[in-house]
């Protein structure tokens, strides 16, 4: 396509045209003379220059760095992921239910849905229009699926659950196994662990897409819920009874304990902790690797995270650490904090 095609479908503002029509989209230093490439920051500017791309997304900034074809966008990032969106082939779902797979004869499938070879669905669950169910995957009793969502090979859904519409779930992704709830009863060295039945489901909504081997537990009593548009990254754990907000948006490897309430359009790094029964507010941002102890009340960016740095220097400063609450007191004694 031209760029006169991508403008008319997208907007933005067109400065000249390329020569011979793009094929895909590229990186600043990967792309080739048929591709589209984008600059949403200023490190990036210099690269620019030797790039071979043969268009490219800029913002108004910097509508005027370079003289090769162009769109000024508001948002580069956010028009570039349209055009690899216009661009990208995504097949088609196969109708029909493979020879090969189990559906109880009390589940309702859609004649427009697909499901794929081994792949097993339960009595009572409704799958609807335009789903596929990849190869290998387990859907329990009473489980719902909406229009136009896709589950890779090997997915797991719990009975009861519920997933919304145009949702994507990658390869090894378990939906609403017990949480991890177990009542003490001890006394002295003797007694056990009583496990809490977890009698609750999860509850996804429209446009999710959640990534491959992440787990979300169901609810002890009440559901887990996630809301529209929240995009999770792969091996994420989400604990029973949580809440997370529409459009957040979650790192890989993160950790969520127990009714944690995440509001909406969060922003979580790779790796960070959070606990359980605190609350996340709208709009706030956590670093990669922060352990969140406590709730988070107002907007901002929130790090907890230890810099890098020499080993020596870590223990050094590590060591300093310790003796902070020692310091503090030694600096009241002596008037300092005057």
């Amino acid at each position: 396509m031209n760029l006169q095609d991508i403008q008319q479908r997208l907007g933005g503002e067109r400065v000249g045209e390329v020569t011979t029509p793009l094929l895909g989209v590229g990186t600043i230093e990967g792309a080739n003379e048929t591709r589209i490439t984008f600059l949403a920051h200023p490190r990036y500017r210099s690269a620019l220059a030797h790039s071979r791309a043969a268009a490219v997304i800029v913002g108004e900034s910097d509508r005027d760095i370079t003289g090769r074809p162009r769109i000024i966008a508001a948002n580069p990032y956010a028009y570039f992921a349209r055009v690899a969106q216009m661009f990208s082939t995504t097949s088609t779902v196969k109708a029909g239910i493979s020879p090969q797979a189990f559906v109880h004869r009390d589940a309702r499938v859609s004649a427009d849905a697909g499901i794929l070879e081994f792949a097993s669905v339960g009595a009572g669950a409704i799958i609807a229009e335009g789903v596929e169910i990849g190869p290998g995957c387990a859907i329990g009793e009473n489980v719902v699926i909406g229009r136009g969502t896709k589950l890779a090979a090997r997915v797991t859904i719990y009975q009861g659950c519920r997933i919304g519409q145009r949702c994507i779930v990658h390869s090894g992704v378990v939906i609403g196994a017990d949480g991890f709830g177990f009542a003490p009863e001890f006394k002295g060295t003797e007694g056990e662990w009583v496990k809490i039945p977890q009698s609750g489901a999860v509850v996804v909504g429209d446009d999710c897409e959640i990534g491959a081997n992440t787990t979300i537990d169901r609810g002890a009593i009440d559901d887990t819920l996630i809301g529209n548009d929240v995009k999770l990254d792969n091996q994420i754990q989400i604990g029973h009874n949580c809440r997370i907000g529409d459009h957040t948006i979650i790192s890989g490897c993160v950790g969520i304990a127990g009714s944690a309430r995440i509001g909406s359009r969060v922003m979580i790094g790779g790796a960070a902790g959070i606990l359980g029964h605190l609350e996340i507010c709208d709009g706030a941002i956590i670093s990669a690797m922060t352990l969140v102890t406590k709730s988070i009340t107002e907007p901002g960016t929130y790090t907890g995270s230890m810099p890098l740095m020499k080993h020596d220097d870590w223990l050094r400063n590590a060591v300093h650490f310790r003796r902070l609450g020692a310091m503090a007191d030694a600096i009241r004694k002596t008037g300092g904090s005057k």
